[in-house]
């Protein structure tokens, strides 16, 4: 018997999804109200701290390896706990099918709460940046398994002109090496009142910025292996800003990746099923 293949199923649904929000919220539409939302928060900033390693923690409902994570599940209420117990940046789920997350988190996070926003979700096309910036968004995460290297340049560019940061995740060499050998340049677009973040406007930059993610879980299985990161982080640069992903369950787990040298991680199912997010967090990451 075949084993199902998860994202090929997850990226099928996700094009009828574009499609359908096409229709609800044209392109154009979004791209003329775009310049009067306020700026961006900074993730990168955010999450690159020297001699620690900082939190990105995700609120999500489900998810397809894992089922339901919080049954009593309130996005804001998560969202505020995860602020109070120090976390650094908040990722939101916003796939609706496989991980029952909406866009609309993210306008009700970014109401109450200071912390920079990443939204993770599966992007294939221009429209879901601008959807992103829209909706609340300060980064979006970027998979290499679903994306041309031309496809990823052209995303990382665009996010960059609208203020965002991106976090670009690989799960195997081959991807390591696809997102290392991008190199996108700024664009200014001429008269584009979209704010952008300080930094892009203080100083000239020969490229843009972006966070490599290190995903220890295989999507199209979903199987999950810490050994994964073992065997990538060498290939990187140590002047990257790199962050961990998935099955980091233990303290242990992190004050591993710490002495790697790893800049951050992002964790949700294992603080989600805990009662007491606040605690949970602490005990992750020891603090």
């Amino acid at each position: 018997m075949k084993k199902t293949d998860s994202l090929k199923e997850i990226v099928i649904k996700k094009k009828e999804r574009i499609l359908l929000a096409k229709q609800n919220l044209p392109e154009e539409q979004i791209k003329s109200q775009l310049a009067a939302l306020p700026a961006t928060r900074p993730f990168i900033e955010a999450i690159n701290k020297p001699k620690a390693i900082t939190l990105i923690a995700e609120i999500k409902k489900q998810s397809p390896s894992a089922g339901v994570l919080r049954e009593n599940f309130d996005p804001l209420e998560i969202a505020k706990s995860y602020q109070q117990a120090g976390a650094q940046a908040i990722s939101v789920l916003t796939e609706e099918d496989f991980f029952a997350g909406a866009l609309s988190f993210l306008n009700l996070i970014k109401a109450e709460v200071s912390l920079p926003l990443l939204r993770k979700d599966f992007i294939l096309e221009p429209y879901q940046v601008y959807e992103s910036r829209f909706y609340g968004a300060d980064a979006i995460l970027l998979i290499a398994d679903i994306l041309s290297k031309d496809a990823l340049s052209e995303l990382i560019a665009l996010a960059d002109t609208l203020g965002m940061d991106c976090l670009v995740e690989g799960h195997d060499e081959k991807e390591i090496k696809k997102i290392l050998s991008l190199k996108v340049a700024p664009t200014e677009i001429p008269g584009a009142k979209a704010p952008l973040k300080p930094a892009a406007k203080t100083k000239a930059r020969k490229s843009v910025e972006f966070v490599l993610g290190i995903n220890n879980r295989d999507l199209h299985t979903l199987e999950t292996d810490t050994k994964t990161t073992e065997k990538l982080y060498p290939l990187v640069p140590k002047d990257r800003v790199v962050v961990v992903e998935s099955g980091l369950k233990t303290y242990q787990d992190i004050l591993f990746l710490k002495i790697l040298g790893v800049n951050a991680i992002l964790a949700g199912e294992s603080l989600l099923k805990a009662p007491n997010l606040d605690v949970a967090v602490q005990d992750l990451m020891g603090w």
